[in-house]
């Protein structure tokens, strides 16, 4: 699917030189054991995959400790 490929290219560049564990590998991990729990559970095979890509993305750790970035948990 088009739009899965360029997510996960968009998250790979922004993500690629992470070093705190949250990197692209992190995001790799976490998507096929989303896809895998999602076929399982009878989810939308979109949805699953595109929040599993972008779970990190407006994370505060890589926004300066910013709390007002994604879930607004402090740093």
């Amino acid at each position: 699917m088009e739009v899965i490929e360029h997510t996960a290219d968009h998250v790979k560049a922004l993500l690629s030189g992470e070093g705190s564990g949250h990197d692209w590998w992190h995001i790799d991990r976490v998507r096929r054991m989303a896809k895998r729990i999602g076929q399982a559970e009878g989810a939308d095979p979109l949805v699953v995959e595109l929040a599993a890509l972008l779970h990190d993305v407006a994370d505060w750790k890589f926004h300066d400790g910013d709390s007002t970035i994604g879930s607004g948990r402090p740093p």
